[in-house]
């Protein structure tokens, strides 16, 4: 049997392969993945609990629509689906999206593969609820104004945008990840949306200390 790689030294390499493409190291890692060669702590089917414990179902009889950045296996997109949102989850990573899908066979999330950097012109303002976990500190900081753009584009008016991340005191190259500062979570603040709270929990989180959660919302319009 061959020994499963790390997927963090997995991923340092891979990172630092294309400077140029610093999202396309996400297909080979999620290939990788697939093939059982490298480890994969992010294989579960229960969402992330800082989102479980915030989100509620849309109240009785209301059509809302949510959508997950960076879907991964779909453990978060699923969960929204099961409380009543009409939901959308993408990855950047084709490996991704058909691991998710084959993971959740029947499902009535619509899985696709996005890019933060290249959004479809139809999903600007189209979701009422917008989730990112970790997806942005999983990309180095260089294209970090770009991808915090990208999300926020996606938050419908009188939409809400919940915002899940690591915590960094202090910005600095040792990742991937690297976790966001405050500043960095406060730049979420962008385009309309407006903080309605900004928590630091003392939860486990990949590559931080503590965690981010951030709740935005755009005005009716």
């Amino acid at each position: 049997m061959v020994e499963r790689r790390p997927w963090q030294s997995e991923a340092d390499l891979l990172d630092r392969a294309d400077a140029a493409h610093p999202t396309a190291w996400f297909e080979q890692l999620w290939a990788s993945a697939a093939s059982g060669t490298v480890t994969t702590p992010w294989d579960h089917d229960d969402p992330h609990p800082a989102l479980a414990e915030r989100v509620v179902a849309p109240p009785h009889g209301e059509r809302r629509t949510a959508v997950v950045v960076g879907c991964g296996l779909g453990a978060d997109a699923e969960h929204l689906s099961r409380l009543g949102y009409v939901t959308t989850a993408f990855d950047v990573a084709p490996s991704a999206v058909a691991a998710a899908r084959d993971r959740h066979p029947g499902s009535a999330v619509t899985y696709g593969v996005g890019d933060l950097l290249d959004l479809p012109a139809a999903w600007r303002r189209a979701f009422d609820l917008v989730v990112e976990v970790y997806t942005v500190q999983a990309v180095h900081r260089v294209v970090r104004a770009e991808l915090t753009a990208g999300v926020c584009s996606l938050v419908a008016p009188g939409g809400t945008l919940l915002v899940i991340q690591a915590v960094a005191d202090e910005p600095d190259d040792a990742g991937p990840p690297w976790p966001l500062t405050r500043a960095e979570i406060d730049a979420f603040g962008q385009d309309g949306l407006v903080a309605v709270s900004v928590e630091r929990l003392d939860l486990p989180a990949p590559g931080g200390r503590g965690l981010w959660r951030t709740e935005l919302r755009r005005a009716d319009q």
